[in-house]
């Protein structure tokens, strides 16, 4: 008895390509206490229309909660581990999201005169894909912002303009800086979308 031919199956379709868009990047916003890194760091991640992830570097200290080395104590080797430890966590995480298709943004208080575990520590824990941006307000506007926190994230102002004199070692350098002393967040996040994108079509070479 003869069955009849089993009819062929045809092929699954092949799956969509998928849209072709910017390379993920990897943002480091900096700036001093009080620049508003944390708030337009946050904005911009929330209002991108790629897959966008924010890395505080001040949340991933804080993860620490028993022996954790407050800043406002003074910076010592404690400190400085924790700092260490925080900031290559964070680089694990950037480039496992940008690994994963995800851009990302993380902000930190790195001073330019510390190349190497500043700056440069970065570079290395991140690669190539790194755009460092400073967003460097005006003293008397880091001052305000700064009495308006709260916790170990609120600094003494002799602190706070010490860290901003350092700051203004970023002029010079090469890296774009937003100056947003009048700027509210949502036109900082614009600036810095369109450093962003000015990057992508020429990347920089810091």
């Amino acid at each position: 008895m003869q069955h009849p031919p089993i009819p062929a199956v045809p092929p699954p379709p092949s799956a969509p390509a998928p849209p072709v868009g910017p390379p993920p990047v990897a943002v480091l916003l900096i700036g001093p206490a009080g620049a508003g890194k944390t708030t337009a760091a946050r904005h911009w991640a929330d209002h991108r229309h790629a897959p966008t992830a924010h890395i505080s570097l001040d949340d991933v200290r804080e993860w620490v909660r028993a022996g954790f080395a407050d800043p406002q104590s003074g910076w010592n080797d404690h400190s400085e581990a924790q700092y260490r430890l925080a900031r290559r966590t964070c680089g694990f995480a950037a480039r496992n999201f940008i690994a994963n298709g995800i851009s990302c943004i993380i902000d930190d208080a790195v001073f330019p005169d510390q190349p190497a575990v500043g700056l440069g520590g970065w570079q290395r824990h991140i690669g190539p894909g790194l755009l460092p941006v400073v967003l460097l307000p005006g003293l008397n506007v880091v001052l305000e912002r700064n009495a308006e926190r709260t916790g170990n994230r609120r600094l003494g102002d002799e602190e706070v303009a010490r860290i901003h004199g350092r700051m203004a070692g970023w002029y010079g350098s090469g890296l774009p800086i937003i100056d947003n002393s009048r700027q509210d967040v949502a036109t900082t996040a614009r600036l810095l979308d369109e450093i962003v994108a000015r990057a992508l079509a020429a990347p920089p070479r810091w």
